[in-house]
């Protein structure tokens, strides 16, 4: 079977009623992607911004000509925003494929440092398919079976002796490792010792930076996240890892201080937030003023030229500041003065 592909570059503004019509002329899917390489960075809480010009891509049933679809989108289009021009239409036939390994080949295991791995959870021996939640999709024994031999070097690799494996698998972006700025955090997190430490995870998202430090020896964890989805996904990865939900309690920012200010959470040995350069620099006293002396602090989600604003913002209460870059994002580590 193959699918006809309908291509148009149009403004932002556009985009959402274009991608409406396409699906009442019958698309099975519309992709939206950047059609001009613009980065887009810290979105405000609740919005999901969008590139100026954009592609779309819509994918029609084969049987479906092109001469069609174009009359439809041309009629479509024309009864509802005349006299404005219709985009360009570029038109392609894009062959079926078993999109399932397509999608496989993207995600393989990854290393942070020297000995921290992230691997999607569809690879441990244990896992069953039969019991995984439908909102948690994995795939069948025959393509994993396939992914394996796809990534049987990296596995051998991954899996000698001294190395730390995280399972952790694509799904909501609340990071996998696959951004600079969280890879910046996994691999000065595989440098320490952690052992024993009390640490929290501000802006937790997938858990992953705490999953992380608690599979490198930490004892305790507190994950905060404003989200509710996210508090549910890193229970969700605890589970995953086989740790025990109680080394890993998660909670909201204002549940969090709630707890901190009647004593039942003491002041802890390292801070880790992996969040926005502008949250960071508003929240820079909240979080230094729950680490206590000669903890450390382990920020990231910075752009390189916001590096010296986030530094200043928590010089006050942090000293031996050290910057560490990848591509275009920074982390930004710092140890807690002593309290007077």
């Amino acid at each position: 079977m193959s699918w006809l592909e309908l291509r148009l570059e149009t403004a932002s503004t556009e985009a959402e009623a274009l991608e409406a019509v396409l699906l009442e002329l019958g698309a099975v899917s519309v992709t939206l992607t950047d059609a001009e390489d613009q980065p887009l960075f810290e979105p405000a809480v609740g919005e999901t911004p969008l590139w100026q010009k954009l592609v779309l891509a819509a994918l029609f049933d084969e049987a479906l000509t092109s001469e069609e679809a174009t009359t439809n989108l041309l009629h479509e289009f024309g009864q509802r925003w005349q006299p404005r021009p219709l985009p360009v239409i570029r038109h392609s036939i894009l062959m079926d494929k078993d999109w399932v390994r397509a999608w496989l080949d993207d995600f393989k295991p990854m290393r942070f440092g020297q000995h921290l791995w992230v691997c999607p959870s569809w690879w441990h021996p244990g896992h069953n398919n039969q019991n995984t939640p439908a909102s948690q999709w994995q795939p069948d024994a025959e393509q994993t079976s396939y992914w394996a031999a796809r990534n049987e070097q990296l596995l051998a690799e991954m899996q000698q002796s001294g190395n730390t494996v995280l399972l952790l698998d694509p799904g909501l972006a609340f990071g996998t490792g696959t951004h600079p700025t969280t890879a910046l955090c996994l691999q000065w997190l595989d440098t320490q010792k952690l052992a024993g430490l009390t640490l929290v995870d501000y802006g937790c998202g997938s858990g992953i930076l705490g999953i992380a430090a608690l599979l490198l020896g930490a004892g305790k964890v507190y994950g905060i996240d404003n989200d509710p989805q996210a508090l549910t996904a890193t229970a969700d990865n605890c589970a995953k890892n086989h740790l025990d939900s109680q080394r890993f309690p998660v909670f909201m920012p204002n549940d969090f201080m709630q707890q901190l200010a009647s004593g039942a959470v003491q002041k802890v040995d390292g801070m880790m937030a992996n969040i926005l350069a502008g949250t960071l620099m508003q929240l820079a006293e909240v979080l230094a003023l729950q680490v206590k002396s000669g903890g450390w602090i382990l920020l990231s989600g910075i752009l390189s030229e916001q590096a010296e604003a986030v530094i200043d913002s928590y010089a006050e209460w942090f000293g031996d500041f050290t910057v560490a870059a990848e591509e275009h994002w920074v982390r930004i580590t710092a140890t807690r003065l002593p309290t007077a």
